[in-house]
C-alpha cells in the first residue's frame, strides 16, 4: 500500500488543465460538443452562478444525459474553465501608444467580467487562466508594456498591477450589495464616531460608488506610475 507522501507526489505530476490535456476522439463525431456545452454553460452561469453550476444541471439544459458531458470534459472545473475564456474577446488591434492599448485591453476586460459577473471571481482561484482567448489578451498587454520599455521583473510587476486593478475593480463592483437605507444609516454611524473615522465620516465613504469613475482614475494613477519607471 503506497505512502501518503507517494501519492502526493503522483498528484503532482497530474495534468489537471483542460487546456492542457488532449481532446478525446472518437469514431465518428458525436451529436454534443464542446462548443455547445460552452455555450450552455455560460448561459446557465450567468443566470445562476457558479455555486448553481452541476453537470446534471448542464446536461438537463443540453437535454442530454450527464455521462455525454464526459466526453469532452472531465470536471466541473473543465467547464467553468472553458466558459470563463469564451466570455474574453479578441484583443482590439495595436494603436497609436502603449497606453491606449493597455487601457484598451483593461476596459475590455472589465466590460467582459461585469457581463459575466460569475467570472469575476474565477480567474484568481485554483488554476491560471490559460485559455486561448485570455492568452491573447494577455499577449496584447504584455506586447503593449514590452513597446513601452519593461522587461524582466519590471514587465512581471507591471502586468499583474494592472491586472490586479481591472479583477479587484469588476469583482467588487459584482459582489457588492447595499442598499439606500444601510448606505444612509452606515454613513450616520461614522458621523457619530467621527473620533475614530474622521476621514470616512468626512468623504462620504459608504456612499463612495462611481466604480467607473473610481477605475479610470486608478487606471491612470497606476499608468503614470509605470511611465515615470521607463528608463530607470
Amino acid at each position: 500500500m503506497g505512502s501518503p507522501e507517494n501519492a502526493r507526489d503522483q498528484h503532482k505530476d497530474e495534468v489537471h488543465s483542460v487546456w492542457l490535456r488532449p481532446r478525446r476522439t472518437v469514431r465518428g463525431e458525436p451529436p454534443l460538443t464542446r462548443e455547445r456545452i460552452v455555450e450552455a454553460a455560460v448561459a446557465l452561469l450567468d443566470e445562476e452562478g457558479v455555486d448553481r453550476l452541476t453537470m446534471r444541471r448542464l446536461a438537463d439544459r443540453l437535454a442530454v444525459s450527464a455521462p455525454s458531458l464526459y466526453w469532452h470534459v472531465d470536471t466541473k472545473d473543465d467547464v467553468v474553465d472553458l466558459a470563463v475564456d469564451a466570455v474574453f474577446r479578441e484583443p482590439p488591434a495595436a494603436g497609436a501608444g502603449w497606453r491606449e492599448d493597455v487601457t484598451a485591453v483593461l476596459e475590455g476586460w472589465r466590460a467582459a467580467l461585469l457581463r459575466h459577473p460569475w467570472a469575476a471571481a474565477v480567474p484568481a482561484r485554483r488554476r491560471p487562466a490559460i485559455g486561448p482567448n485570455f492568452l491573447a489578451q494577455m499577449e496584447h498587454l504584455q506586447a503593449a508594456l514590452v513597446r513601452a520599455g519593461f522587461a524582466g521583473t519590471g514587465l512581471s510587476a507591471a502586468t499583474w498591477a494592472l491586472y490586479n486593478h481591472v479583477l479587484g475593480s469588476a469583482a467588487s463592483q459584482a459582489a457588492l450589495r447595499i442598499t439606500a437605507e444601510e448606505r444612509r444609516v452606515g454613513q450616520e454611524r461614522l458621523r457619530a464616531e467621527r473620533d475614530r473615522y474622521p476621514t470616512l465620516a468626512d468623504n462620504g465613504y459608504l456612499y463612495d460608488d462611481d466604480w467607473d469613475g473610481s477605475f479610470s482614475t486608478g487606471l491612470a494613477y497606476l499608468l503614470d506610475g509605470l511611465e515615470a519607471q521607463i528608463g530607470r
